[in-house]
């Protein structure tokens, strides 16, 4: 691509920047977006073959440090207390999100007003709203409108049916008073767009073979490349480039074959996640030894992962507990706002989960002698497939800035590029929202009539005695969380953020991070809705704003 020269250059091709792509291309802007992954077809994922669980294990793994795949990039853990979830494709990890489609509550922009910890945003709910309404209408969310733990509104399809589990659950969140509400979704209960009817298979976390959730390949990219974005795959960004001025002048890239590239723009937008965007900026460190746009030292800063912790009900009804969405049929925020008597501020989301395939059953009883797990023994626990329900609770985590991503000095990817290296700590209060919420939903499993429970495994690791106390021996291994955020916080004062409150880097006036890097603190909603919300925003802001931008020479 010699000598080519786009309007705005984008680097990632997940939600948000599907988003600002076509939301600039539809203003005419020339829009070239880069992405180090490639298409996914709905026909490849595992969830449509019987060997569904074995692929979901390797091929399909969550991480990349599991996967390995050519596309992937290594992440160093080894000072981090949890894993971390990505995908690099056309779509980023929407396709293998359950696409739980929350907004964030008007109390989540203001932490530090009412609770007195964290920081504030410098926008507010209300200027976030719009956005989130003309998202919603684009990718045909699914969802009943009226919960009044929220902000009053509709949604443009109405919701997936709750099934046999979802009921189960209901009943006893009802014995016990607390609140929940039909689960919300980017997922069409019926056809809408490019996308297909929900089959309800329960497999959403691992890719749709249906073809009926709104990842971000079908809900927007046919929609922007119709528009005249341009996207190209395979495509391993290097380093920003900036011109002698400090203005970003584009990227240089690597093609599948090594090639060196460099494509120009007049302004550049990151949209490579949270762990993706730092490690870009701290690699494009030609201009700065602390790497580009870091003035405030908070490039990589203030991770945000949004720890999961569960339990598994065992059931002694069949409530075909492995139909979908996955997703969630429910979900609860009772015990979401600030309450001082828990004794730690903040608090959860929780999602019923389905449980889809045998194996994750089996895993329940991995405790027992092998005796009892053999022969007619597995059969007996094979039945119990159907008969199990998972409540999660998305535990919001605050900013702190010992938890970062740095390069790794000694892991590379298969390009030779440094690796990312997180260092996180589970801080002690979501220890302790972490122990409540394990209790919490052992009591919504009993009302609702479980026979048995299970705590995953993984909610114990990296607690003190005294917390991890009451946490059972039989458990199950956890899946990790896939919620990347606050690595290049907004505000409004270049000392103290990295972006503005539209995505504009306070060092580099024409270089714009459209992903969840910007989120000042995390909430305990899926963010997903926030971050294609917020990159709307900021599209609309480049745009409206191009007239006077200041470009590379």
């Amino acid at each position: 691509m010699p000598g080519r020269r786009a309007d705005v250059l984008i680097i990632g091709a997940g939600p948000s920047g599907s988003v600002a792509a076509h939301a600039l291309a539809s203003q005419n802007f020339s829009v070239l977006c880069l992405e180090q992954g490639d298409w996914v077809n709905p026909s490849d994922f595992p969830g449509g073959k019987p060997e569904f669980e074995l692929l979901a294990r390797t091929t399909w793994a969550w991480g990349p440090n599991e996967r390995q795949a050519p596309q992937d990039y290594p992440i160093d853990v080894a000072d981090s207390d949890l894993d971390l979830i990505l995908f690099n494709a056309v779509g980023g990890s929407s396709l293998i999100y359950g696409a739980q489609w929350h907004r964030l509550l008007p109390s989540d922009f203001r932490v530090r007003t009412l609770d007195g910890i964290g920081d504030d945003w410098p926008i507010e709910y209300s200027d976030v709203e719009p956005f989130y309404a003309e998202v919603d209408k684009f990718i045909g969310a699914s969802g009943l409108g009226g919960d009044p733990a929220c902000p009053p509104h509709e949604y443009p399809l109405p919701p997936l049916p709750l099934g046999r589990a979802g009921l189960r659950a209901a009943k006893g969140m009802n014995t016990l008073g607390w609140h929940w509400w039909p689960g919300c979704h980017a997922i069409p209960s019926w056809p809408y767009k490019h996308m297909a009817q929900c089959v309800r298979w329960g497999v959403c976390e691992r890719g749709c073979p249906a073809g009926a959730k709104a990842s971000f390949d079908l809900a927007y990219w046919p929609h922007a490349t119709r528009a005249g974005a341009e996207l190209v795959t395979g495509a391993r960004v290097a380093r920003i480039t900036v011109d002698s001025r400090g203005y970003a002048s584009g990227a240089i890239w690597l093609d599948s074959d090594g090639r060196e590239h460099h494509a120009r723009a007049s302004a550049v937008v990151l949209a490579a996640n949270g762990i993706g965007t730092p490690r870009l900026l701290l690699m494009s460190n030609e201009a700065s030894p602390d790497g580009l746009a870091n003035s405030s030292g908070l490039v990589g800063r203030n991770l945000m992962l949004h720890p999961n912790c569960g339990v598994m009900g065992v059931y002694d009804q069949e409530i075909r507990s492995y139909t979908g969405p996955a997703g969630e049929p429910i979900y609860s925020l009772e015990f979401y706002e600030t309450d001082e008597n828990r004794g730690f501020p903040r608090g959860a989301k929780w999602n019923l989960m389905p449980v889809p395939g045998v194996l994750s059953v089996l895993d329940l009883y991995n405790e027992l002698p092998f005796e009892q797990r053999w022969g007619r023994a597995l059969h007996d626990l094979s039945r119990r497939a159907g008969h199990v329900l998972s409540w999660f609770a998305n535990v919001e985590d605050l900013p702190e800035e010992s938890n970062r991503v740095t390069l790794a000095p000694d892991l590379s990817d298969g390009s030779g590029l440094p690796a990312p290296r997180v260092e996180y700590r589970l801080s002690e209060s979501v220890k302790r929202c972490v122990k409540f919420s394990l209790s919490r939903i052992e009591e919504a499993h009993r009302a609702a009539g479980a026979i048995d429970t299970f705590v995953v495994s993984g909610a114990a690791q990296s607690f003190a005695p005294e917390v991890a106390e009451d946490v059972p021996e039989k458990a199950y291994p956890v899946f990790g969380p896939g919620h990347l955020l606050g690595t290049a916080r907004m505000g409004t004062d270049p000392t103290t953020s990295v972006v503005d409150p539209f995505g504009r880097c306070h060092d580099v006036p024409n270089l714009f991070i459209v992903d969840g890097s910007v989120m000042v603190t995390s909430g305990a909603m899926n963010p997903t809705s926030t971050i294609a919300a917020l990159a709307l925003r900021a599209a609309r802001h480049i745009s409206e704003t191009a007239s006077h931008q200041r470009i590379p020479d």
